[in-house]
């Protein structure tokens, strides 16, 4: 910024008509009671509050100003009614939350301005120029252009949303004009915002380069007749309208504004007060700012209280427990450790937390374990800390052959935070730790799946408390050390809390989950599949290193071949993984044609625009095929042998089972569930997944089961039927929407029967069909009405759904689990528009989750029942994958199926189909 005086006061003048709209725009659809649609609308509240506190964090003044457009008419719609006509209304939730933002600016101390009859620019304008007649620096912050005729050497526009700053250089390189021709500039081209036209056809170009010639409006207008062609031609239609442009256009600058500010000119007036720290923390408290009100210290510590339809979603969960005295004890001796394991064995629950070595699962080693008996109450006992001047700690091996019992017995419960990742570490020791009831992570997971779930993010959420973090010890990045090498008098502190407050959580969540019996047997259902997951991790699979070896050298070989193919059809060497370099060959050399434009306006090259292009070019497809096999020799080929563990032998994936909001797990390193099998290399990689010597693979997959899932949801009678019927469901969808006897329908009239079922189901819209099918927008919009009419029951449910989940903010699975969308009633179309297909898709996908897992669970109880020797290894969506000694081939091929069919009763049929072979792809 140009600045004449940095001594100079500083007036910040805030745009607040820009920054509502902004806010509005930007945030999600916030409630007061979040997930309740029906509450009061807090998103613009909240944006403002960020954006202001940004603003004063970045730009400190004593004198500030938040400024609004008042409401009713001003001069402007009296000189010209037809000014902003084309404006569409404020919508209803923004305009009912005006109110509750002047208010809480107030509360912030800042002084609010909404003056009648003129707008807030012209309030803006007046205050700029007055300080700046002063002596004072001003700083306006807005987005609005408008503003840039104020600009000079004291005053400057900041778009904090941008970065973008408009001082007198920044007008002139953004406009090609100085900003004292900016009203001359915006009256030739017009507002088309607020409805001003300037002169017809002239943009921002002709308008400076008129400017630059003539020096001025005043001087266009009197040589107007010189000015050629059609420019020239609309200019002079123009002329009588110009005055008029002007006068809308001009920013006042002489607003009476007294009264309103009491005190000017003195911009005293202005000055910035003290926060009103109570009544801000009942403000924040009444508009559910739980994290605000906790910042404020104090009684802001506590949130306010749930209404009955909080409670009722737990979505809210209202004031945290008083915080407790807290008594931290770190063991170094016999006989202490002797007297926390006493406490051990006769406490009702206990947390229990480890501190590792590594975040590898498989691997990580103790370095110490935490417990936690009662509110307040913790210990930790040290085992591996190494760093000069340490205590003596007592010796691991002989620490955890004395608390072995205790933790093997399963009698004795004991909960934590991912318990799954622990279980692992005491594996690691030797040591099989059961009697784990409960899961901190994953009762977040099932009352409150679009939050954190992470026990720093609990604890703030549900107790109040913030803790230390892993960084605050241990340091980031290259200069973190390991755990091992913090001091045991801050080590200490930080695991005894970790437990302490795993304890804690547990004490609010658990009660809430009992208090809804649904989600409770949601959440009894992930603990039992946590177990499962954790001895299909330990299990791991069979890897054959050198059958992937194989396929990264033919690969290898296959990638450089297509390299050298492009280069030759480019008629030139260039990278094929450089977007830049493919548009310059596509676009400038070989000319074609471009299918759509960046957000820069340049021609894209993107995943869609080179498989639209691959119809008709080859070099398009060839670097679609170099990228499909780089990927997989990446992924795959190259790195999946470098994962074998060098004792087990095997691939061990982990299972994040707190992530995806439908709940389904995810797999990763290695994420064996995204494995392409749409292409023979991609299929080939799956055949180095085998069994052991002797033994075969087998795989278990439900048969169309978000379909099935659909018929029982919109009882739709020809879907029932169908599946009822055991009729091919496509062959049937197809029979209905061409009017065909179901044998006299064609493969490709299945195919698109296919496409409809599934994109219906993910709210594919009538350009997607056709983009999904290959034909035009009018073909698969009556595609689609031909199907609604066949099948009434899916429309209906699909309108049902939608109206349900605006109302409650949610939807569930069959079995009970919520799926929040906190977007269902947002502002903002597109985000409206993805939460509505989300709440048609989410109940069929999270039911077939909770199908699946249901079935994990199922099939090891019985495999451990009956004692046998199958072991359950991959779980791949809807599919589960075994490894099978030969005498058990027909149990599996059998029983199995039956299991997985018989875990729950729907409307329709269960299938299941079992596959075995010496591979993952054989069995398949």
């Amino acid at each position: 910024m140009t600045d004449r005086d940095p001594d100079a006061p500083l007036l910040v003048l805030v745009d607040g008509s820009s920054y509502l709209y902004r806010a509005y725009h930007a945030m999600p659809d916030l409630r007061a009671v979040p997930g309740d649609p029906t509450s009061p609308a807090t998103g613009a509240i909240r944006g403002m509050i960020n954006m202001l506190q940004a603003l004063q964090k970045e730009h400190p003044s004593d004198h500030i100003a938040v400024v609004f457009d008042a409401a009713g008419p001003t001069f402007r719609d009296a000189l010209y009614p037809e000014y902003k006509a084309h404006r569409s209304p404020m919508p209803d939730d923004l305009r009912a939350q005006i109110a509750p933002i002047h208010e809480v600016i107030r509360l912030l101390g800042l002084p609010v301005l909404d003056v009648p009859e003129v707008e807030a620019d012209d309030v803006i304008g007046t205050l700029a120029k007055t300080a700046a007649s002063q002596g004072w620096r001003v700083i306006v912050s807005s987005g609005d252009k408008d503003l840039s005729q104020l600009v000079d050497e004291r005053i400057t526009i900041i778009d904090t949303m941008t970065g973008k700053v408009r001082d007198v250089a920044g007008v002139e390189a953004e406009f090609g004009v100085p900003p004292r021709l900016m009203v001359d500039f915006q009256t030739l081209v017009g507002d088309a915002i607020d409805n001003v036209p300037g002169v017809d056809k002239v943009g921002p170009k002709t308008a400076a380069k008129w400017l630059q010639t003539y020096g001025s409006l005043d001087a266009i207008v009197a040589r107007a007749h010189e000015i050629k062609g059609a420019a020239g031609d609309h200019l002079r239609r123009a002329l009588d309208w110009l005055p008029t442009g002007r006068q809308l256009l001009t920013i006042r600058t002489d607003c009476d504004l007294d009264g309103h500010v009491p005190g000017l000119p003195s911009l005293e007036a202005l000055r910035k007060r003290a926060p009103d720290t109570e009544a801000l923390r009942a403000f924040y408290q009444r508009y559910g700012f739980k994290g605000l009100a906790r910042a404020l210290g104090g009684e802001g510590d506590a949130a306010a209280a749930p209404t009955p339809a909080a409670a009722a979603q737990g979505t809210l969960f209202g004031d945290p427990p008083p915080a407790p005295a807290l008594r931290y004890e770190t063991v170094l001796d016999w006989a202490t450790l002797d007297a926390w394991l006493a406490r051990l064995r006769t406490a009702p629950l206990v947390a229990l937390d480890t501190e590792t070595t590594s975040l590898d699962a498989m691997r990580a080693r103790l370095v110490g374990l935490s417990v936690s008996v009662a509110p307040g109450e913790a210990a930790y006992i040290p085992l591996a800390h190494d760093y000069p001047g340490a205590p003596a700690q007592l010796p691991l091996d002989a620490v955890l052959e004395r608390l072995r019992p205790w933790l093997e017995d399963a009698a004795a419960p004991k909960c934590g935070q991912h318990v799954k990742y622990d279980r692992h570490v005491w594996a690691n020791h030797g040591i099989a730790v059961r009697g784990c009831v409960h899961d901190t992570l994953l009762q977040s997971y099932v009352l409150e799946v679009h939050k954190p779930h992470n026990l720093e993010s609990l604890a703030e959420r549900h107790l109040g408390r913030r803790g230390l973090s892993y960084e605050d010890l241990c340091g980031k990045g290259a200069a973190q050390i390991p755990f091992a090498q913090v001091p045991l008098e801050r080590a200490a502190p930080y695991a005894c809390e970790d437990a302490e407050m795993c304890l804690a959580v547990h004490q609010v969540l658990w009660p809430r989950l009992q208090a809804e019996p649904a989600l409770q047997r949601i959440y009894e259902l992930e603990v039992a599949v946590s177990d499962v997951l954790f001895r299909m991790e330990r299990q791991g699979v069979l890897i054959d290193a050198e059958a992937l070896r194989r396929q990264s050298h033919v690969l290898g070989e296959r990638i450089a071949a297509l390299e050298a193919e492009a280069h030759a059809l480019a008629g030139q060497p260039f990278n094929l993984g450089s977007p830049k370099q493919i548009g310059e060959i596509f676009f400038g050399k070989l000319g074609l044609p471009v299918v759509k434009k960046t957000a820069t306006g340049a021609p894209s090259t993107d995943e869609e625009v080179l498989e639209k292009l691959a119809e008709d070019y080859p070099l398009p497809a060839r670097i679609l095929e170099h990228r499909s096999l780089s990927k997989l020799k990446g992924t795959y080929t190259d790195k999946l042998p470098g994962m074998i563990h060098p004792v087990t032998g095997r691939v061990h994936t982990h299972y994040a089972q707190a992530v995806a909001v439908t709940g389904r797990l995810a797999s990763n390193d290695p994420n064996l569930q995204n494995i392409p099998i749409r292409t023979p290399e991609g299929r080939r990689i799956r055949e180095a997944f085998v069994a052991p010597p002797g033994w075969s693979i087998a795989s278990a997959d439900y048969s169309q089961i978000e379909l099935r899932i659909m018929a029982h949801l919109s009882e739709d009678a020809a879907l029932l039927r169908a599946f009822a019927e055991g009729q091919d469901v496509h062959r049937a969808t197809a029979a209905e929407v061409f009017g065909l006897p179901p044998e006299l329908v064609s493969p490709e009239q299945r195919r698109y029967a296919k496409v409809i079922n599934f994109g219906l189901i993910y709210g594919m819209s009538a350009y997607g069909l056709a983009k999904a099918l290959g034909i035009d927008a009018t073909a698969a919009k009556n595609y689609i009405e031909r199907y609604f009419e066949r099948f009434a029951g899916v429309r209906h449910y699909m309108d049902r759904t939608r109206a349900q989940a605006k109302a409650r903010g949610y939807v569930e699975t069959v079995f009970g689990r919520r799926l929040v969308l906190p977007e269902i009633n947002s502002p903002n179309g597109p985000r409206r528009a993805a939460a509505e297909r989300a709440a048609i898709n989410a109940p069929m996908q999270g039911t077939a989750a909770d199908l699946i897992k249901m079935s994990m669970v199922a099939v090891q109880r019985a495999l451990d029942e009956q004692q046998r020797r199958t072991r359950m290894v991959l779980q791949v969506h809807d599919e589960l994958v075994f490894e099978v000694p030969p005498e058990e081939i027909d149990w599996v091929r059998t029983e199995v199926p039956r299991l997985m069919a018989g875990v729950a009763t729907l409307r329709v049929p269960l299938v299941a189909e079992v596959g075995v072979g010496a591979n993952w792809e054989q069995a398949h």
